[in-house]
């Protein structure tokens, strides 16, 4: 990703715990499914697993949230405006 930087390039990421914590420096755009839901379904089904149902029957989880986190530093580091309205919308903005 510092290379896309280097470069002048935008560059979106998925939301997930490596992104998190690189936030601060590289890409301009998280977008996904927040982490704390994965979590939450994949231990209702593990829950389900072994209280006796079979993995088969369980249904297919989506998640229904999204999150979507503006890094404002690599915006300005690669000399990119954003659209206001974007960044409104944003669920987290990293200036």
């Amino acid at each position: 990703m510092q290379f896309a930087v280097g470069k002048g390039l935008p560059t979106i990421a998925d939301v997930d715990v490596w992104t998190r914590f690189a936030a601060p420096l590289y890409p301009l755009l998280f977008y996904g499914p927040t982490n704390r839901e994965l979590v939450q379904n994949a231990v209702a089904s593990v829950d389900k697993i072994l209280r006796g149902s079979s993995p088969g029957d369980l249904p297919i989880q989506r998640p229904r949230r999204f999150e979507l986190i503006v890094n404002l530093k690599t915006a300005k580091a690669i000399g990119l405006d954003l659209p206001p309205v974007l960044v409104a919308r944003a669920d987290r903005v990293i200036e």
